[in-house]
């Protein structure tokens, strides 16, 4: 079976075109959203009608929540006072332009996605999160301890957890010993289609291979396939410069940063 996992498209319409051309053309067996449709460019509505459009199965991210409550506070963890003015005109600004369907939408999204497998007479659970299964905007950044990183996904069941929300992506293999065997976690990262921040401003997402002989107990059997495509990021950052959005972010975009 043929998963693709996207997130963090963050209103990015030109760049989620060109993901679903390229998806479009590996003919996955399934395909999941991890949220954060909205923020930081001129598309919102957009965005959520192409998901919506598609029925794709889609949890929230921090800004599709804040945004379906009408609130000023996207749970973004800015480090600077730059960073935090930016911040306050790029939820303003989505609020106001965001329809309140749309709105609605985001509001019953849920908070998690969990799908389980029965494969060799073994369970083998996906759990699908945005930031954490414990917190929506907790940020699992790839040099968590192991310890911490294997405790969250032994507390939520979890033996294949993917996320978003850092932009930055990455698979570790988290090795256990239970009832005298090898056990194989998998803390998977599936980056950002709309915003990379890992110095390629190309989007990204995930293919999840998984077969009939996958298992907990055989490192190998679940593959992780990083996929890259381009698309029109002039576009998307010529669209934030020609908005009241701050100028940053068409930098950030060209830069993937």
């Amino acid at each position: 079976m043929k998963i693709v996992l996207f997130s963090d498209i963050h209103a990015n319409l030109p760049a989620l075109e060109a993901f679903f051309k390229d998806v479009d053309s590996k003919n996955p067996d399934a395909i999941y959203c991890l949220g954060d449709l909205v923020g930081y460019n001129i598309w919102p509505n957009e965005v959520i009608n192409e998901i919506k459009k598609r029925r794709i199965p889609t949890i929230a991210g921090n800004y599709d929540f804040g945004i379906g409550r009408s609130i000023d506070d996207c749970g973004c963890a800015y480090k600077t006072d730059t960073e935090k003015a930016n911040g306050a005109i790029s939820i303003s600004f989505t609020n106001e332009i965001v329809k309140e369907e749309e709105r609605k939408y985001l509001r019953t999204l849920p908070a998690h996605l969990k799908v389980e497998f029965q494969l060799n007479n073994d369970k083998l659970n996906l759990l699908l999160v945005h930031g954490s299964p414990r917190k929506i905007n907790e940020y699992l950044f790839e040099d968590r301890e192991e310890k911490s990183m294997l405790r969250i996904m032994q507390d939520a069941d979890a033996d294949i957890m993917c996320f978003g929300h850092t932009h930055k992506p990455y698979h570790r293999v988290l090795t256990t010993d239970e009832d005298g065997k090898q056990r194989f976690r998998h803390a998977l990262n599936i980056g950002s289609v709309g915003k990379p921040k890992d110095g390629n401003p190309q989007g990204g997402y995930v293919m999840l291979h998984i077969n009939d002989n996958s298992s907990v107990n055989i490192k190998e059997s679940i593959r992780v396939e990083f996929i890259r495509f381009t698309y029109d990021v002039e576009k998307a950052a010529k669209a934030v410069e020609d908005s009241p959005l701050p100028n940053a972010y068409a930098e950030s975009l060209r830069n993937g940063v």
